[in-house]
């Protein structure tokens, strides 16, 4: 009976030491420095030049637009955290008159390519919320609001 009891503590001892977590994992990339204003506008004018074929004078004007956006947004970021409705309406009406001005700026060719490609981020924004939103429930019953009745 000892010798069983023994075994039996060995082995559970043994599958304990295999199962352990591993302590050589990496660890997660670190995360960039903070860019500057002027680095994310420059980004982002970037990419505009590349996707949308701006001229030298829209490019000017662009980077302009997105510096002083970003500015707002850094000035947001740092205020106080108080009424974070009032703020998200003040900053989608400052997205949405960045967006006017900024096809104020390009030619109709341009504006269709950038609609296209604000679409297509739209959707994947979607797409990543809804996968964020059914994260926990991958394996559990669907809520039903109504239940079926018994009888």
């Amino acid at each position: 009976m000892k010798k069983a009891i023994l075994t039996i503590a060995i082995a559970v001892m043994g599958f304990t030491a295999a199962f352990a977590q591993d302590s050589t994992r990496k660890m997660r990339k670190p995360m960039q420095p903070k860019m500057t204003a002027e680095q994310r506008a420059e980004k982002v004018t970037a990419r505009m030049e590349k996707q949308l074929s701006l001229t030298a004078d829209q490019k000017t004007k662009i980077y302009a637009i997105e510096l002083d956006n970003a500015k707002k947004m850094d000035a947001w970021r740092s205020a106080d955290k108080g009424d974070m409705k009032g703020k998200m309406k003040e900053r989608k009406a400052a997205i949405d008159e960045q967006k006017a001005k900024i096809d104020g700026i390009l030619t109709a060719e341009q504006k269709t390519k950038m609609d296209a490609f604000r679409a297509e981020a739209k959707e994947k924004g979607e797409k990543m919320r809804k996968g964020m939103g059914e994260r926990g429930r991958k394996d559990k019953a669907p809520v039903v609001s109504n239940p079926p009745t018994q009888g």
